[in-house]
């Protein structure tokens, strides 16, 4: 059995697309990625696979490759304590054609971890809301989703899904053949 070739300097790349997420564990991913799929089968669209299921606090997009490292002591440094969400309602935007499921109300905690999340990024240099849409936390279940079927999906509503948060983590996202492969580059815990 042969190892695969390691590629070159010239071949490794010098970007990474990154971002900052809660993974669901792994129940309830499987339970969305079930909404998701059923949805698509209804209404047409591309559901989300049950590995790329996230919540991202923050994207960060294509940076370069030597500022992982960065990125990572500033997760780490980040202090938080756990908290927990309860997923309980789908929405719909029809300029993304997107549905999502989301939180009636959005905890303490999450706000407290996105916060200070952006905060240390902006420190650092980054920008990560270049277009000023705020923090809108949000899993992604079924893109190029129809208009036509968006209403009865969301009016149909969603079972609450309870979800204990005690991380999060940097993603990197890879190009797949049947979509982008999340990568967790490092986990970081909450008090």
């Amino acid at each position: 059995m042969s190892a695969e070739p390691r590629p070159t300097d010239h071949e490794r790349p010098l970007t990474a697309r990154v971002f900052f997420a809660l993974q669901p564990p792994e129940a309830l991913a499987r339970v969305l990625a079930d909404v998701a799929r059923q949805a698509a089968e209804q209404q047409g669209g591309r559901p989300t696979r049950c590995a790329t299921i996230h919540l991202t606090l923050a994207f960060l997009g294509d940076v370069p490759v030597a500022d992982l490292p960065v990125l990572e002591a500033l997760g780490e440094g980040l202090r938080g304590l756990r908290f927990s969400l309860r997923i309980d309602r789908l929405g719909y935007w029809p300029n993304k054609r997107l549905l999502w499921a989301g939180l009636s109300e959005v905890p303490d905690g999450l706000r407290y971890v996105q916060r200070q999340l952006l905060a240390a990024l902006a420190a650092a240099g980054y920008r990560t809301d270049p277009a000023g849409r705020g923090f809108a936390p949000h899993l992604t279940l079924v893109r190029r989703l129809p208009p036509d079927g968006a209403a009865a999906l969301v009016a149909g509503g969603l079972r609450p899904l309870d979800w204990p948060c005690s991380s999060f983590a940097l993603f990197r996202s890879d190009p797949g053949a049947s979509g982008p492969e999340h990568i967790v580059l490092r986990e970081f815990p909450l008090a």
